[in-house]
C-alpha cells in the first residue's frame, strides 16, 4: 500500500459509525466473515482501534443486529434474525412470542428457528417473499378472487406458503418430500393461524396436476430447468411464477428456457450475487 492510500484511509473514532460500518459489512458480504475477516476488510478502508470495533460487535450483538453462528469449529458474524426483521415492503419476519406492533398493511409471519431452509436469513428467501409481494401488488397485479390458489414447490420451513397467504392469496398447497421440512412447516403454519388455509403434502411436483394462480419455487438452477415444462403444464393463464435461488450467471438462460414456455418475465430484483425473477405466464 502506498503512502498515499494509507493517508487516503478515514479514520473511525465515533462509536455509532463504527457499528454502523460493521454492520454494513456483515450484511453486504457474499459469505460469512469470521471476525478476523471483518477486521481485515474494514482495515482495508478505515482506521480502527481494535478495542473500539470489539466493543462495537459486542453492542450490534447484544442488540440483536448480529449473532455469532458456529460451523467446524469457526465462529462466524451474521444479520440475526432473533428479532422483528423487514424483509419487504410489506412483510416482517419475528421470531414466535416476541411482541411486535405492525403498521397498517404490514404482514407479520412468525417463524421458528429450526433445522429446515428458509428462516429469512438467506437472501434467496429474502427475494422469494419480494417477489411473492411483487406479484401480489401494482398493475401488474395477480387478480384476488376467490379461487385464488398457491402452490409452494419444496416448502421447507413453510414460509413462501405463509406469506403468499399473508398477502392475499386465498389458498395455498405446500409440498415437500422431507418430513423434517413438512413437520417444521405445520408448525409455524399453526403459529401464524393459517392451519384452514394451507395444506401441506408429502408431494413430488411431477405428481401435481391441478392448476394454480400463484406457484413458488425457491430452488437451484438445474432443478429449476428439469421442473419447467411441468410448471408452465400448473399454472393458470395469466397466472404467475415467482422463483429464486438462481445465481446472476444463470439469469439469462432461466429467462429463456421459460420464455420458450410461454412465460413473460415482469420482475427482477438481486441481492448479492443471487437472482429472483417473476413470470406471468
Amino acid at each position: 500500500m502506498t503512502v498515499s492510500e494509507k493517508t487516503a484511509k478515514k479514520a473511525l473514532t465515533d462509536s455509532r459509525a463504527i457499528r454502523q460500518k460493521v454492520f454494513e459489512t456483515v450484511s453486504e458480504s457474499n459469505k460469512k466473515l469470521t471476525y478476523g475477516e471483518l477486521e481485515k476488510r474494514l482495515s482495508q478502508k478505515y482506521e480502527v482501534h481494535k478495542k473500539l470495533l470489539k466493543t462495537a460487535i459486542s453492542d450490534l450483538v447484544a442488540g440483536r443486529q448480529l449473532v455469532y453462528t458456529y460451523n467446524f469449529g469457526c465462529s462466524f458474524l451474521e444479520i440475526s434474525f432473533n428479532k422483528p426483521t423487514r424483509i419487504s415492503k410489506r412483510v416482517v419476519l419475528k421470531p414466535p412470542g416476541m411482541r411486535y406492533t405492525p403498521k397498517s398493511d404490514e404482514v407479520v409471519i412468525d417463524i421458528a428457528q429450526g433445522a429446515s431452509f428458509g428462516s429469512g436469513e438467506h437472501p434467496t428467501t429474502r427475494l422469494a417473499v419480494k417477489g411473492i409481494e411483487a406479484a401480489l401488488s401494482g398493475k401488474n397485479c395477480l387478480v384476488k378472487t376467490s379461487h385464488t390458489r398457491a402452490l409452494d414447490i419444496g416448502t421447507g420451513s413453510g414460509i413462501l406458503a405463509i406469506a403468499a397467504v399473508g398477502l392475499g392469496v386465498k389458498k395455498a398447497l405446500a409440498i415437500d418430500i422431507d418430513p423434517c421440512s413438512r413437520s417444521e412447516a405445520k408448525k409455524n403454519i399453526s403459529l401464524n393461524n393459517m392451519e384452514d388455509r394451507i395444506q401441506v403434502l408429502d408431494r413430488n411436483i411431477e405428481n401435481i396436476n391441478e392448476k394454480f394462480s400463484l406457484i413458488t419455487a425457491n430452488l437451484r438452477y438445474p432443478t429449476l430447468k428439469r421442473l419447467c415444462s411441468h410448471i408452465s403444464k400448473i399454472t393458470e393463464k395469466q397466472g404467475m411464477f415467482v422463483v429464486s435461488g438462481i445465481k446472476t450467471d444463470e439469469v439469462t438462460d432461466i429467462l429463456n428456457t421459460f420464455t420458450r414456455k410461454g412465460f413473460s418475465c415482469t420482475w427482477k430484483e438481486f441481492e448479492k450475487d443471487w437472482v429472483a425473477l417473476v413470470f406471468v405466464r
